[in-house]
């Protein structure tokens, strides 16, 4: 399974802005989720596929959050940024 991971430490008010350079599924996970995610189990998540960037995903609570970006088994590849917005 090949996606991009980003690692961010949250408030409950901070938004986190992905720059995409083609449409791809943009999620945003809790410690739990990602490990389901990787183990390719069922899991729940924020986010879905994305048609236009940016793509900003609010944290509906404090703490660690992941950012993965796929393609959904599709081949290519895919460019992405991420930066969290303080407070936004």
């Amino acid at each position: 399974m090949n996606f991009l991971h980003y690692e961010f430490d949250l408030s409950s008010d901070d938004i986190v802005e992905v720059t995409l350079d083609k449409q791809a599924n943009v999620r945003l996970l809790d410690n739990t989720n990602f490990s389901l995610y990787k183990d390719g189990k069922q899991h729940r998540y924020h986010g879905g596929l994305a048609k236009t960037s940016p793509v900003t995903l609010a944290a509906p609570y404090a703490g660690h959050w992941h950012v993965v970006i796929d393609l959904g088994g599709y081949a290519g590849t895919v460019r992405a940024s991420a930066r969290v917005l303080l407070g936004a």
